[in-house]
């Protein structure tokens, strides 16, 4: 099966806010290809290169499908005006966290890519949307979005369709890794399914590791709310 792109976006650092912290979430659509390497699309950009961005965020896709459920929730806000509010590279409709595994493999234009894990929702999503608890809204409901690696480069271009090629995991959705990492945090024999899973990023092997050998969560207050919020 294929799915047409409705926009191919990228982004430049700018202004968040007015105490100096910047990102590059406002991502807009572009009309012409553009080279796809593995550190992601031509003249995309991150402001924060240690959360953000590198081989397994190198596009980020967040489905339109989500859009009417948010304006619904929240209200009409600007970045809901269209495609690039939550900072995505690939936007489409048809194609939603139930739909998308750990491992999936798509053509695109002239790249392979492959779905490499869940978006984990950030504070600067609460200054995108000047919804002080958007990130938590995110993550609560599972509507984050997913990242893909770049397995070969190529030219991609905004009419380009993804064509899914092969399906290495499909019993781990987006939605399954959602639902452990955010409502099931504890449930250590599938944490010790998702090890197994092939090619997991090693920070989600960390994550796991803390969680079966702890017994307690990560700390999610920082990336919730923003580094200088007290610790949960």
């Amino acid at each position: 099966m294929s799915w047409a792109l409705s926009a191919l976006l990228v982004g430049a650092v700018r202004p968040l806010g007015g105490d100096g912290q910047t990102s590059a979430i406002d991502k807009r659509p572009v009309e012409r290809p553009l080279w796809l390497s593995a550190a992601g699309l031509e003249g995309d950009a991150q402001a924060d290169g240690r959360h953000h961005g590198g081989a397994d965020k190198a596009l980020h896709h967040y489905p339109l499908d989500h859009y009417a459920a948010w304006r619904d929730e929240i209200g009409d806000r600007p970045a809901l005006a269209g495609a690039g509010g939550f900072g995505e590279n690939l936007a489409t409709r048809g194609l939603v966290e139930t739909d998308m595994a750990l491992g999936d493999r798509f053509r695109l234009g002239g790249a392979l890519i492959e779905v490499s894990q869940a978006r984990q929702p950030c504070w600067k999503l609460n200054r995108r949307f000047a919804q002080p608890d958007m990130a938590r809204r995110v993550q609560a409901c599972g509507r984050t979005g997913w990242y893909y690696r770049v397995l070969e480069p190529g030219l991609v271009a905004p009419e380009d369709r993804l064509e899914r090629v092969d399906r290495r995991d499909p019993d781990w959705t987006i939605a399954r890794l959602v639902r452990l990492l955010y409502i099931t945090p504890h449930d250590r024999d599938t944490l010790r399914a998702l090890q197994a899973v092939p090619d997991l990023p090693a920070p989600w092997h960390r994550l796991i590791a803390y969680r079966l050998e702890t017994g307690r969560v990560e700390d999610w207050t920082a990336r919730l709310l923003g580094p200088d919020a007290e610790p949960g």
